[in-house]
């Protein structure tokens, strides 16, 4: 699917444009792609929240060479964090997200129905990324179990790229923090600066004191 057919974005207006969104998410440490409430890529760029899908927007060719940028920024990783939703999450948190993601706890395994526990077991045994995509696959995102990235395949088809974290960490040069707790915290954090709840997170928020 393209954006609305507007006008060719100029270089020079895409670097800016994603120099303006790097700098907004290495303050903030998290920021989502698109959101109505929340501190947003999308947002920022149009100026204002979209009630609507970003596609439709006058700006929608830029807003999407943005996004690309974004996506295979060095410093950038995509993931399903907050709400459930496409979350950019910036190099500075990267190890602590590691931990969390690959920390094997309950909230990611009890209850994985079988077919993406059949996936993820594929994931793991495959020696490069598996192309996916369906319930299973999103399930596996949302426990934050894989990396995934969404590609085009030869036939021309959307898919997802789902490997290990492992993989996506020795590609990246990533180490984990090393404590869960303090991993927690510091991701609790950045999500409550950025004004969203503790159940915005994948894993249960801690109990009230």
């Amino acid at each position: 699917m393209a954006p609305h057919p507007r006008t060719k974005p100029a270089h020079a207006a895409i670097d800016a444009a994603v120099d303006r969104v790097i700098a907004e998410l290495a303050r903030r440490g998290l920021l989502l792609k698109q959101d109505k409430r929340l501190p947003s890529a999308i947002t920022l760029l149009a100026g204002a929240p979209l009630a609507t899908s970003w596609w439709s927007h006058p700006q929608g060719r830029l807003f999407f060479r943005v996004l690309q940028a974004l996506t295979d920024h060095p410093d950038v990783l995509l993931t399903k964090l907050l709400q459930g939703k496409d979350t950019f999450v910036h190099r500075s948190l990267w190890p602590e997200f590691l931990t969390l993601a690959s920390a094997a706890q309950p909230w990611q395994s009890v209850g994985l129905p079988d077919p993406a526990r059949r996936l993820l077991q594929h994931v793991q045994q495959a020696g490069t990324p598996l192309h996916s995509g369906g319930t299973a696959a999103r399930e596996l995102q949302s426990r934050l179990l894989v990396h995934a990235l969404e590609v085009h395949t030869e036939s021309g088809r959307h898919a997802l790229a789902l490997q290990p974290w492992a993989a996506w960490a020795a590609q990246n040069g990533v180490t984990p923090d090393g404590s869960l707790t303090r991993s927690r915290a510091t991701l609790e954090a950045a999500s409550r600066a950025l004004g969203a709840t503790p159940s915005a997170l994948p894993w249960p928020p801690p109990p009230p004191a």
